[in-house]
């Protein structure tokens, strides 16, 4: 027989007024986890939406998701600071992003997104705030490149310049809870660009900014410079330090293609290093190799406080 797992939902009025209480019906043979966070629950559930082409299969497509790792899904939650005036609102942001070769049965939107919006776990339209915090995101340092931001009732219609043809974006962005007022501008945009930067985090490569781009396109002509210099030297001393701090063999002859790729690796690391980090909080770029960092160098100088600016509100990535 097939397992069948229900959650019942009861919501019943006393004299403190209208309660909502959760009763879970224990199933051991059911794969969900309803201690799971509601984070984890929107990225399980947009994980299946992105699966199903936007719920136009009935099955998920083995032909374009034949491997997990082309699809990449990250969150960001931003919560307010709660007062005697308001209380506290919290915002949950889940992106998720296709790498997919050219598949038929893909529904491609071109160069389109769809932001998809819940209020208290239940559709909902899009928000004054939430249309001004997409567009005022600075999008060029995740490199894409915003058009335009639009409202079409039940979701926002985001357009990219010249998105790659492989890639897919796809988002949703939740209020969880019954607020008498929707968050503000800041506090969604912050909870999109932790889903962003988490992103960025997790997964080398992804979402780096043009500028980062335009460096990484120099490392391999500045690593062929540097490992002729290398390689080229008659100072065994020399090359063998070199060859320690590449983490490379002594024990046999090392070709240059081979440092050269080591090299290249190291710079690109470092460029992808101190472009994940937020513009606010960014240090001084990570040396390429550790002997080379000053010995008396203060910490506190590598570092530039974050402005803490007008938005009161606490975030942390999922």
């Amino acid at each position: 027989p097939q397992s069948v797992a229900a959650e019942l939902v009861i919501e019943r009025g006393d004299a403190s007024g209208l309660r909502c209480e959760n009763v879970f019906l224990p199933n051991e043979c059911s794969p969900l986890n309803f201690s799971s966070s509601n984070v984890e629950r929107l990225k399980s559930g947009l994980e299946e939406y992105v699966l199903k082409h936007r719920n136009s299969l009935n099955n998920k497509c083995d032909s374009c998701f034949c491997s997990r790792e082309k699809l990449k899904i990250s969150s960001g939650v931003a919560c307010s600071m709660e007062s005697h005036r308001s209380p506290r609102l919290i915002v949950e942001a889940v992106i998720a992003i296709s790498e997919l070769s050219e598949s038929l049965c893909f529904r491609s939107s071109g160069n389109k997104t769809e932001v998809l919006h819940f209020k208290d776990f239940s559709p909902s339209s899009v928000s004054t705030a939430s249309l001004n915090a997409l567009t005022s995101i600075d999008w060029r340092s995740y490199g894409l490149t915003l058009v335009s931001a639009v409202d079409q009732v039940d979701h926002a219609l985001i357009e990219w310049e010249s998105l790659p043809p492989y890639l897919h974006i796809d988002m949703v962005i939740t209020y969880p809870g019954k607020y008498k007022y929707q968050p503000d501008r800041h506090l969604i945009k912050k909870g999109v660009k932790l889903a962003l930067d988490d992103l960025k985090e997790k997964h080398t490569g992804l979402l780096l900014s043009a500028h980062a781009v335009k460096i990484c396109s120099y490392a391999p002509d500045l690593a062929s410079s540097i490992a002729g210099i290398i390689l080229s030297s008659n100072d065994l001393k020399f090359q063998s330090k070199c060859s320690s701090l590449l983490e490379l063999s002594q024990s046999q002859e090392i070709g240059k293609q081979t440092v050269e790729d080591r090299i290249k690796e190291k710079i690109i690391s470092v460029i992808e290093t101190n472009d994940r980090k937020p513009e606010k909080i960014k240090e001084a770029a990570p040396f390429l190799f550790e002997d080379d960092r000053p010995q008396d160098l203060d910490p506190a100088d590598l570092y530039l406080e974050e402005h803490a600016g007008g938005d009161n509100v606490f975030s942390f990535p999922d």
